[in-house]
């Protein structure tokens, strides 16, 4: 998150609080939380009035508290009230802040269920893959980011795509990145939970560009060679465009390492052009 300390520290609260409170449920189990929970970031996302009045500086914490234990009473679990009142106790600038603190908070859960279950790994790939299948079909890619198109519509698509071939976790970020991540675009989003899927594994994502797939040996000489540059983990995210000639190009973060063949055939043009 890149809010102010006030809210870093009401996240780290309501995160800590809802580790205690799901430590003995089910992979499952933790999956409804988390729906739970996002549920409330949906309701937040459609009421100003109330991010605000559950932002407001001049009401006590446990005031703001109070208000939104009052309005999910009886609707989502014990855990889900107890995380989400302890966020919104903590200080927060912006109402736009608790949004997305909240938004975390039923993503961590989604990813603390894929871990649970073993499939942490499976469902990074998961997403990975399918945001290469949307940016492949262009009335896909239409589809799927039209906010102004009916979300239950774009849900289901998702859903006809995804049944049966990916982990629910995955669905479930997937529907997540239709409403905007963080305030991103569909696509954007997508790639910022695949990064956030790493990062619970404590890897970088390093995206590399190649003209023809990498042997097992070239990935994993790669993959060492980059978390030796990171010093953690590097989960390699690999697409093959024919178009790039040969070379590799990486990208990891800010940071691009681009050696494929058409970018120094783009540079040697540039320099006769001068």
């Amino acid at each position: 998150m890149t809010s102010p300390s006030v809210s870093r520290e009401a996240y780290g609260a309501a995160s800590d609080r809802l580790v205690a409170e799901t430590a003995s449920i089910t992979a499952p189990q933790l999956v409804t939380v988390a729906d739970e929970i996002l549920s409330v970031a949906g309701l937040l996302r459609s009421d100003l009035r109330l991010r605000r009045a559950l932002t407001d500086p001049s009401r006590p914490g446990s005031d703001r508290a109070g208000l939104i234990e009052s309005l999910l009473a009886g609707k989502v679990s014990k855990a889900a009230v107890d995380a989400v009142s302890t966020l919104v106790a903590g200080r927060f600038a912006r109402p736009g802040q608790l949004l997305d603190a909240t938004e975390h908070l039923g993503v961590d859960a989604l990813l603390a269920s894929a871990e649970r279950d073993g499939k942490l790994a499976d469902v990074e790939d998961e997403l990975f893959r399918f945001g290469q299948i949307v940016a492949g079909d262009n009335a896909l890619t239409s589809a799927l980011s039209d906010a102004n198109a009916s979300l239950g519509g774009r849900v289901k698509l998702v859903e006809d795509l995804l049944k049966g071939k990916a982990h629910v976790v995955t669905v479930r970020l997937v529907e997540v990145a239709l409403t905007g991540f963080g305030g991103r675009g569909f696509e954007a989003s997508l790639t910022r939970l695949v990064e956030a899927t790493a990062a619970k594994r404590d890897r970088e994502v390093a995206y590399v560009t190649v003209a023809k797939p990498l042997t097992d040996a070239e990935e994993q000489a790669l993959a060492a060679k980059l978390s030796g540059v990171y010093g953690r983990g590097v989960s390699l995210k690999v697409d093959v465009v024919p178009g790039v000639l040969g070379g590799v190009s990486v990208r990891v973060g800010s940071d691009l390492y681009d050696g494929t063949v058409l970018r120094k055939l783009n540079a040697a043009k540039q320099a006769f052009a001068k």
